[in-house]
């Protein structure tokens, strides 16, 4: 979290902490997905689980602590996987990461009509001008959003936007995933 403004809104630096540890593992990463917990109500009710994750009191941390949860099923479409998920009580939100190819607006008239998702995907992936993004979205049980968008040809921590309405449709889903 060295690079976190400290200005910045809890939810904004879970994100950018999220940001920072997966682009430390590298591109071409499959998609991942953390509950944010309040920390200190970890500290308070997981104390073996804030000291493993280097918790400890009286150390100054984040407002809300990302834990990894266990890996999104292979081959599984992403919207699918989301809707089979509930959160406990003690989850204040949840935060996906997922790396895709983006095209910029001067290239969506470009697009040609009727095309299956598939054939869509490879059109983009052909297109010149695609751009690879790794998306980190994060949304709170109240409905807060935050997500960081990162360029692979800018790869960087100076070079991460920020904002939370960068990425709608998958702050949608993921704030689905508290709906009763």
């Amino acid at each position: 979290m060295s690079n976190t403004p400290m200005a910045a809104s809890p939810l904004t630096r879970a994100v950018l902490e999220i940001d920072e540890y997966v682009s430390g593992l590298g591109w071409d990463q499959p998609a991942r997905l953390f509950a944010l917990v309040d920390t200190a109500r970890l500290r308070v009710q997981e104390p073996a689980l804030a000291a493993q994750l280097g918790l400890e009191d009286g150390q100054e941390s984040a407002a809300l602590t990302p834990i990894e949860q266990e890996e999104i099923p292979a081959g599984k479409p992403l919207d699918e996987f989301l809707g089979t998920i509930a959160w406990p009580d003690a989850v204040a939100g949840c935060a996906l990461t997922v790396e895709r190819l983006m095209l910029p607006p001067s290239a969506e008239a470009q697009v040609p009509e009727g095309l299956s998702d598939k054939k869509l995907a490879q059109w983009v992936a052909k297109h010149p001008d695609r751009q690879e993004v790794r998306m980190t979205v994060a949304v709170l049980r109240d409905g807060t959003r935050d997500s960081a968008v990162r360029l692979r040809e800018k790869d960087s921590p100076t070079e991460v936007l920020t904002g939370g309405a960068l990425v709608p449709g998958l702050a949608e889903a993921l704030a689905a995933t508290f709906e009763d």
